[in-house]
């Protein structure tokens, strides 16, 4: 069941995503991070999100989106952009 939980923790990171600026014309997807502190350490251990604890929301990394759109398809949500 935590790996659910950590699947859909992500999948919700991504589809509640937008597009932010973080510096020198960069831009990447962010999430508010209102989900359970042990899932969102278990992503930003596999390297999916990452973010200051200190801060109210999270980047998405390449690798965290493309997992994200993967389990779109596992569970069979459309396309949110």
């Amino acid at each position: 069941m935590k790996n659910q939980i950590d699947e859909l923790t992500l999948l919700l990171l991504y589809l509640t995503s937008f597009t932010d600026d973080y510096g020198l014309g960069e831009e990447g997807q962010r999430s508010w991070k209102g989900y359970p502190f042990g899932t969102l350490d278990e992503l930003s251990e596999k390297r999916y999100i990452i973010g200051s604890k200190r801060a109210k929301s999270v980047y998405l990394t390449e690798e965290g989106i493309e997992q994200a759109k993967e389990l779109m398809k596992k569970y069979h949500v459309s396309d949110h952009q």
